[in-house]
């Protein structure tokens, strides 16, 4: 006789709670410096896909609630919101500057906090970790795209890379090994964020040096993790590197 067992989904209702917390943001900001049809719609799509895509995480990770690290990391994603919905609606056109890089600045420092809160309360998990991640690399494209505006597209390589990186992955599987830990790399990401916030606030007339420094040391990151794949991930027995 077999016995048919029901494996229960967890019901995720947190990310839901956390987009409204987004919409009210977008309200605050668009009552306070005026936000049009494309902001809204950007900041609400931005929402909309966190909560799509933090619920689709959370039920695969079979995960109730989320963690107090997790909690900080969605506050920096609403601000991330803010900042898409600014950016998005101005078009680069008398953006309140002071607004949008007090938002990337706090978002940025609270990426700190996370992994401090992670580490001190045991509650790593790699659901977090992407999580984390993901609302870098976005707030990193949305910062590039507004100083491309400024200084070129070629800005836009900085918020760009990761993501053609993960595409190239799904094409080259070597690509998809585990990268072993490196504080430089950290260090390279950390700089992105910082010097892309400099040049957004127009305070020193040589911000283009600066996210050319940052350009580069992402180029010799990414470089260097590809070579290293290249070079060591395992591959399986009758298949080619190049499929």
């Amino acid at each position: 006789m077999i016995t048919l067992q029901h494996t229960e989904t967890p019901v995720v209702r947190e990310p839901a709670v956390w987009a409204v917390a987004q919409v009210l943001l977008l309200g605050v900001v668009g009552a306070t410096t005026g936000l049009g049809l494309l902001g809204w719609a950007a900041g609400l799509a931005y929402g909309f896909a966190t909560w799509a895509f933090l619920g689709y995480g959370m039920q695969r990770h079979r995960t109730r609630s989320l963690g107090p690290a997790d909690r900080v990391t969605l506050a920096r994603g609403l601000m991330v919101g803010a900042v898409t919905a600014l950016v998005a609606d101005r078009a680069g056109q008398d953006v309140p500057v002071a607004l949008v890089v007090t938002l990337a600045a706090v978002a940025l420092s609270l990426d700190w906090v996370d992994g401090q809160v992670a580490r001190r309360t045991g509650t790593s998990t790699a659901l977090g970790a992407r999580f984390d991640m993901e609302v870098d690399a976005f707030l990193i494209l949305v910062l590039s795209a507004y100083v491309a505006i400024h200084l070129g597209p070629w800005v836009l390589a900085i918020g760009l890379m990761r993501y053609v990186f993960v595409a190239a992955s799904w094409r080259l599987r070597w690509m998809t090994a585990p990268l072993p830990a490196s504080y430089a790399r950290k260090v390279v990401a950390a700089v992105q964020g910082i010097f892309l916030v400099v040049a957004a606030s127009g305070l020193l007339p040589f911000a283009g040096v600066l996210v050319g420094l940052a350009l580069a040391s992402l180029v010799w990151s990414f470089g260097r993790d590809v070579l290293w794949l290249w070079t060591n991930s395992a591959v399986a027995v009758g298949e080619s590197r190049h499929a």
